[in-house]
């Protein structure tokens, strides 16, 4: 998977090379590269913003900017393919596990990740004839930009992908994997601090193990999250 990120912050992605996804990159699973959108203004204060038209508090990112950088994009991208542009917004719909499983098969993700109060509506008007735009917000609150909703959305999308998690099966039982919340977890020793681990746990009987995890993760579901216990129910 190739993935671009633009932001007048290139550096807010140095995170992307620690860890999973660093390796993932240097063992040639991920291309990820990052633009600064200020290289593709055009007057000498490399401005990236102005008033909003009709009034009203904070500044909007002009549209010709992002504009030209995305048709630098576009210009080292294969004709064949059709990228994926995703706008993180408040605004946008609510990004989720199946959406992250949705992205992960594509072959190119652009992130267009906004500061102020956010970027100009016609860019997505224009983008839309170019990519195929998703406006994406991962919960109801309001961040000072985009990029860490893009650092959020890039994790969670390349986790998915083969060759990025060293035990893949390890996917299959996450929190949300199956709607459900996931069940707790333990490690050794037994005994911690006047505190054990449930004994069905130490037992050896898988089943009962298994059994045991689904009823937790299904209380855990209820009690933290009863819209998720409601809509895996509906299921």
């Amino acid at each position: 998977m190739r993935i671009d990120l633009i932001s007048i912050f290139p550096e807010y992605f140095d995170v992307l090379d620690l860890s999973l996804i660093g390796r993932a990159q240097q063992d040639g699973v991920l291309q990820i590269h990052r633009h600064n959108l200020r290289d593709h203004t055009e007057d000498k204060h490399r401005s990236v913003d102005s008033p909003p038209a009709g009034g009203g508090a904070g500044m909007v990112m002009k549209p010709e900017p992002w504009a030209r950088a995305l048709e630098v994009v576009l210009a080292d991208t294969n004709p064949a393919l059709r990228p994926t542009l995703v706008i993180p917004t408040p605004s946008g719909e609510l990004f989720t596990q199946d959406a992250a499983t949705r992205l992960a098969e594509q072959p190119h993700l652009v992130f267009a990740p906004g500061r102020f109060e956010g970027i100009d509506e016609r860019l997505t008007a224009w983008a839309a004839e170019h990519f195929e735009v998703l406006r994406l917000s991962i919960g109801d609150y309001v961040l000072n930009g985009g990029e860490a909703a893009s650092v959020v959305i890039v994790e969670a999308v390349t986790r998915l992908i083969p060759g990025v998690i060293g035990n893949e099966a390890s996917l299959q039982e996450e929190s949300h994997s199956e709607g459900l919340l996931e069940y707790p977890v333990y490690t050794k020793p037994a005994h911690w601090r006047g505190l054990d681990i449930p004994e069905v746990v130490l037992s050896g009987n898988h089943a009962k193990t298994a059994q045991w995890r689904r009823a937790q993760a299904e209380e855990r579901t209820k009690s933290i999250r009863p819209d998720l216990w409601q809509r895996y129910q509906s299921s």
